[in-house]
């Protein structure tokens, strides 16, 4: 007895294409996707801060570049030697910045060299906070010329992110469970969840710009407030 196997062909343009006939049956029968709900979650936590940072700028100006760059080097150590004197550890302090550039007037379109300004930028880490006011102090009172900012923050904010995270997703969660009780529906599983942001506190702004030759401010109260960690999330879910 001959076998025949039968291969049902459909004739193209571009030549012929061959369809299994079992593969289309089984995508036709195929059970539809379960319908879905996709939420947003966020969670806050809010904490005291237990660190600050300080970030203090030197800046001198000369005819000749390395006189300019002496008078730098002689602020910024006056100030290391306050801050040191502060109880700030060396390993606290970091230089962010150095730069020795030539300045120029303009007169009628023509430009004529003013002289050489010399700046020193460095961050200083505050791990107690109620030494934020002294630091600041020692700063304007010992050769800086600027104060760029002053930002706080948490040592444990790894520890903090993650409990924001879960608030997130535990939030979305009762999100899309109050959605599904709405459709007469329940929740099945969880498809998918997508972290969409974390936010903390704002970089450092601007504090104050001082003359080397103004007098010493008094002491400068600070007040640290609390940190805020937001964490965002996009939680998505089958329903039955």
């Amino acid at each position: 007895m001959r076998h025949v196997n039968i291969i049902l062909t459909s004739l193209t343009l571009s030549g012929l294409l061959v369809i299994d006939a079992p593969a289309v049956y089984a995508q036709a029968n195929a059970a539809p996707e379960p319908p879905v709900i996709v939420v947003s979650g966020e969670g806050v936590v809010k904490a005291a801060p237990d660190q600050a940072f300080v970030r203090i700028g030197a800046e001198t100006r000369s005819k000749v570049s390395k006189e300019a760059q002496a008078q730098n080097a002689a602020a910024m150590t006056a100030v290391q030697q306050r801050l040191a004197s502060a109880g700030i550890a060396k390993d606290a302090i970091r230089t962010v910045s150095f730069d020795l550039q030539m300045e120029f007037d303009y007169n009628n379109g023509k430009q004529t060299p003013r002289g050489f300004v010399a700046r020193n930028t460095i961050d200083v880490r505050v791990d107690d906070l109620a030494r934020v006011g002294d630091v600041l102090d020692a700063a304007t009172g010992s050769g800086a010329t600027t104060i760029h900012g002053l930002r706080f923050e948490l040592k444990n904010r790894p520890a903090l992110e993650r409990e924001a995270l879960q608030r997130a997703v535990s939030d979305g969660m009762a999100r899309a469970e109050s959605a599904a009780a709405g459709a007469k529906r329940s929740v099945d599983r969880v498809v998918r969840i997508e972290e969409t942001g974390m936010r903390g506190p704002m970089p450092p702004q601007p504090m104050m710009a001082m003359r080397a030759t103004m007098e010493p401010a008094p002491v400068t109260p600070i007040a640290a407030g609390e940190i805020e960690i937001r964490a965002q999330v996009n939680v998505t879910v089958a329903i039955k």
